[in-house]
This record gives structure tokens, sequence and C-alpha cells, in this order.
């Protein structure tokens, strides 16, 4: 590769070396140039329009999150689901899903996030946090514990399939279970002291 000769090339021509050896070095770096260029220039059109102007689901996932990180979440918002309608690559749309429904809660958007959640359900480090979304949803916001213990019941189970044939390592295995394990208690807890204020009552 030229781009590791040119300091060479450029200390023998300082040592007497011929000149006609420098030529190669200016037509690589103007190459470099224009083409830094074109991509800020690509970079500034995405990010003025890329309503219109976006096309590729990578590109307008990267926008997304720059939009959401500048706190423009409504732009955001707009432009993670076009992405995520777009094809992406199943890491990008997983990342996507996840971003919209963080976004989507922030705003109160609860039927949109739960669907995102309920779509990432499963045994990985997304599918645990959606889980646990969920059942915060169910306890904080929606106010039925019992649902929320059904969530936490499903994650559990979840959890103890992908441990039995070692889907999952050990530590991760015990620092999830722990957080649900936990949440679990404290739902049941809430449902008992439920339970003696109706016999009380």
């Amino acid at each position: 590769m030229l781009s590791g000769l040119i300091p060479q090339i450029y200390f023998d021509y300082l040592r007497g070396g011929p000149p006609d050896r420098l030529v190669p070095v200016f037509h690589h770096n103007q190459m470099d140039l224009r083409g830094l260029a074109a991509l800020s220039s690509r970079i500034l059109s995405l990010f003025s329009d890329a309503e219109n102007l976006g096309q590729d689901g990578l590109e307008l996932f990267g926008v997304s999150r720059v939009c959401e990180k500048r706190g423009e979440n409504t732009r955001a918002r707009k432009l993670y689901e076009k992405s995520i309608a777009s094809v992406l690559p199943s890491e990008t749309d997983r990342a996507a899903r996840r971003s919209l429904a963080r976004l989507a809660k922030r705003e109160g958007d609860f039927n949109l996030a739960c669907d995102l959640w309920e779509g990432a359900l499963g045994n990985s480090r997304h599918g645990y946090e959606a889980y646990e979304q969920l059942a915060i949803y169910y306890e904080h916001n929606a106010r039925n514990p019992e649902q929320a213990r059904q969530v936490v019941r499903r994650a559990i189970d979840e959890l103890r399939r992908a441990n039995q044939i070692g889907d999952i390592a050990t530590s991760a295995y015990r620092e999830i279970k722990a957080r649900f394990d936990h949440r679990m208690a404290r739902l049941e807890r809430k449902a008992a002291q439920t339970q003696l204020e109706a016999f009380d009552a």
C-alpha cells in the first residue's frame, strides 16, 4: 500500500532522492481529499434532509442516533422508524428497535414501546431488557402487578431454559436472574399486602 511507503519516499527525497517518486504521493493525497469532500457533502446533506435523501437504512440509523443525542427526539423517532422499515442487518435492526422503544417510553407512547418490547423478548441481553421494561410498564404505568409478575415468570423460565442447555454464560445468568428474583420478590410482597388489605376491608 502506498500510504505505508509515503514517509520513506518523503525522507528519501529529503536526502536527495528523485522528486518524481513524490508524484504518486500527491495523486494519492488528492484522491483522499476528494473522497473526504464527497463524504462531507453527503453527511451534511443527510443531516439537513435525511427524511427525503436517506435511502440506505444504515445511513438513516446513523442520523437517528445523532438526532437522539442532540435531543431531537421527534426527528430521531421518525428516522428510526424509517430505518427499521428498510433492510437493516439483524444486530442494527435490534439496536434501532431498542432505541425507538426507549424514545417511545420517554414520550409516553406505551403502545409502541410495548409492541417493540414484545417483539424483542428472548434469550439475549436485549431480550431480557425487554422483559424487564415490560414488567416495569405493567407494574408502574398500567398498575397491573399480576401482569408484571407473569412477565417476570416468563423471563425466569426463559433464563432457566437457556441455563439448562448452556445457552447463556454463568455470570450473565446469575446477574440477570438476581434482578428478576428481586423484582419478583417485591411484586409478591405487593400482592400479599393487597390481599391483606382486601381481607381487612
